[in-house]
This record gives structure tokens, sequence and C-alpha cells, in this order.
């Protein structure tokens, strides 16, 4: 996503890279292809005026210091006004009550049903809170089995009514099973429904009386651009969510309906999600958005999500392995095995500030580790254990084990020896790897 708007904008700040100070003359060509980009990107004509007057005026307005040139100067007011654009800060989800009851609204296809198990994972692993989930969906064939499935995946309860053809009094029903099972969090998955179908808006609405929900989450397909946003104002003048979820943002999108949303409904978008993974769902943040937009990388969420899955008392044995110069073959796995729980390996690079543009149009599967993995696995505990043993005849063993040539087997373990010297170079540092923040939180 907004691969296409980066490059536009990019290619608009070069107008006023080579300038001296800003004048109304230099800065009008730049504002016009920031709008130009905007509109390409499915904004609203409107939105991108009103974004792009507010650039030019804040841009004017400010005196360049000898320390930044107009271009940096206007790649942070327009990182800034984006940020804000989207909302700011981000929106924290509303889990108080006994128990929290979370309603997830959205039309035909948008991703409700497995936002929904997404957002039960979010709740379990990340807040340690117990969710059950809800099958209010008493129209789509197989949407019951397929709450269930996802369920059963995450280790969350499924409520559900089979026979019963009233969404109202599933919802009720799910609230009180809740409370005798000591479930802190319901979420109600609805049946998706058309803006336009009058019968299906009531009956959402109708649930939202009944159960009185904390939240109210509606999922939009971030794909369909500019028509999700007018769909949105739609279902908010009868339901007044509080909150937007954007799903395939891994999809081919533009990015307008992340950009647009906020401004026209004025409620936050509160998660984001790509893939069908169960845990890729993302807290939304405006700040860490815009920065993406403009290639500046998003180091941030990079750290968390390996922080997600960093063990301190792992991380401290490994660092005194790599002190000694022990690191070993069965460490490099766990270290990839980390590395793919972290998410999709081209979304992670993109994150890294100027590794997104080099990368992308490199095809880079999730598989890529597979080759590695299939060498190591080849090998025997002590050799993994012991990487120096490995000598000729032992790399035609492990080539003919993986199903790799033998040239693959030799540039493996040519590269795991240059890493190994890495880090020993590393360790003779003054500071040391301890002190550089290796094993720390």
């Amino acid at each position: 996503m907004f691969e296409n708007l980066s490059e536009r904008l990019e290619s608009a700040f070069k107008q006023i890279k080579g300038e001296g100070r800003i004048t109304e003359l230099n800065i009008a060509a730049t504002v016009k292809d920031i709008r130009r980009a905007l509109i390409d990107a499915d904004v609203n004509y409107k939105i991108a005026k009103e974004f792009t007057d507010t650039v030019r005026e804040k841009a004017l307005g400010q005196k360049v210091l000898t320390a930044v040139s107009p271009g940096q100067l206007m790649v942070k007011i327009v990182k800034d006004e984006l940020a804000d654009l989207m909302g700011g800060q981000e929106s924290e989800l509303n889990v108080k009550g006994n128990p929290a009851v979370v309603l997830i609204a959205g039309l035909q296809g948008s991703g409700k049903t497995t936002f929904s198990g997404k957002l039960a994972n979010y709740l379990k692993t990340r807040k340690g809170l117990s969710p059950l989930l809800v099958a209010a969906d008493i129209y789509r064939p197989a949407a019951i089995e397929q709450l269930k499935v996802l369920g059963g995946q995450i280790g969350v309860d499924v409520y559900s009514e089979p026979e019963n053809k009233d969404a109202v009094k599933i919802a009720q029903d799910a609230i009180k099973e809740a409370r005798s099972k000591n479930k802190n969090v319901v979420i109600i998955d609805t049946a998706g429904r058309l803006a336009v179908d009058e019968a299906m808006m009531k009956e959402v609405a109708a649930i939202k009386a009944a159960v009185n929900p904390g939240e109210i989450l509606f999922v939009v397909d971030s794909m369909t651009g500019q028509d999700a946003v007018n769909t949105a104002k739609a279902f908010n003048d009868r339901l007044d969510f509080s909150g937007v979820v954007l799903t395939k943002l891994d999809g081919d999108t533009r990015g307008g309906a992340a950009i647009s949303i906020k401004y026209t409904v004025n409620k936050p978008i509160k998660f984001i999600s790509s893939g069908e993974k169960l845990d890729t769902l993302d807290i939304f943040y405006p700040e860490r958005m815009a920065q993406r937009i403009l290639g500046m990388g998003d180091i941030t969420t990079l750290v968390e999500k390996a922080q997600a899955q960093f063990d301190e008392a792992e991380a401290k044995k490994l660092e005194k392995k790599i002190r000694k110069n022990q690191f070993d073959f069965e460490d490099f796995k766990q270290q990839l095995e980390q590395i793919k729980r972290m998410g999709n390996i081209k979304d992670l690079l993109g994150m890294i500030p100027g590794v997104g543009k080099a990368v992308k149009d490199i095809d880079i599967s999730d598989d890529a580790f597979k080759g590695i993995e299939a060498i190591i696995n080849s090998m025997t505990p002590y050799e993994r254990a012991n990487p120096d043993i490995i000598d000729q005849s032992r790399r035609k063993r492990l080539a003919k084990g993986s199903g790799k040539d033998i040239n693959d087997i030799n540039a493996f373990l040519k590269q795991f020896d240059q890493m190994k010297q890495m880090m020993k170079m590393m360790n003779k540092m003054p500071m040391g790897m301890g002190r550089m923040g290796m094993g720390r939180r």
C-alpha cells in the first residue's frame, strides 16, 4: 500500500529540493503535485485541496533554519499534516465493563469475521484478557463454522445458537454466557450488510440498543478506496460507531481510505489488518503511517514487533554464547524463527528507512528462509552445536539431505562464518555487546 503515493510525493518534493528558501513561486508547483498525488491515491478532492492549502500556508509562514533545507521542511510539514489528517494520536480500545462488549459491523466481504478472530487473539495474547467470540451472523452460510475454526486456532471459545434466527437474542444470551464463564470481553460478529439494506441496518441498530457496547468497530476493506469512505459515512449516520478498522492493507490499494476516513466521519482508525494470519493485526498509529507514506520507514513498529517475540532469558543466554564465540546453527535457526513470527519479510524490510524503496520491486517470499532451514535440519545435533566440524564429506551429505546443491551449502557456511566473525569483532569493541543493548529491553 502507498507505494505509488510515496513515489509521487517524493517527486513533488524534488521541485523544491535545490531551492535556498521557500517562496510563493517555488512552492506552487510542489503543492500542486502533492494535491494531484493525493487525488490519484483516491483521496477526495475537497480533502486534498484543504490539506494542500494548509501545507502551503504553514510552509510560507515558517522561516527556514540554516541547518534545514526547504525540501526537508516541506517533508516535515507534510508528515505532520498527514498524521493530523489521519487522527493525530492512536486511539485505545475500550475494554471496560463486566464484560466489555465490542460490536463488529461492516459490509459483506469486508473481512469482519477474520478481524473478529484477530481481535480476540490480540486481546488474549497481548492484553491478557479472556474473550468470547459470538456468531451473530445468522444469514451467511458457514459463518458460524468459520468463526469456530478461527476460535479453535487461537484457543478462544465461540458462542453460537445455530437454530436461532434472532441476532439480538443471540447477542444477549452470549453476554449472560460470558458472565457465567468469567469472560471479560465479548466480541459480537454481525452479518455483513449493505448501507441501503434497511432491514439489516435496523437489525444491527437493535443489537446495539440491546447490548450497549462499549465499542462499535466498523470494518472497512481498504481496497475499495473512496467507496469505503462513503459507506463509512452512511453506517456512522445510523450506528454512530466508535472506531474504524482497515482490512486488506496488503492488497493493491491506493491508500485513499486510510487518509480520508477520519476526516469524513470524525472517528479514529483503531486497527489495521493485512493477510489471513491471525497475528497480523496492528494498532493504527497516524504518525508512523505518515512516516511510511513519506518513505521514512517505521523503526518504532519494527522494534515493537521484535520485542513481542523477545525472551529476555534467552537473549541473555545468547549474548553469553556470542561473547564466548559459541554461536551455533541451533542459535541461528531460533533467530530465524523469531524473525518469521514478526510478520511478512518484505513488510519488515519496508519499515527500515531507505530500504522500502530498494525492495519494492523485489519479490521476497515468506519462504525465503526455507532453504537455510532445510540445510540446518539436515545436520545432526552434534553438527549444529559444532559448526567447525563440517568438512567436505559432511557438506555432501547435507546437500543430499536438504535437496540443495553443494555450492548452496558452501555459500551458506561461508555466510555463517562471516556473521560469526562480525559478532567477534563487535565483542572486541570497548562498549561490548551487552552495553550496546543486546539482551536488554
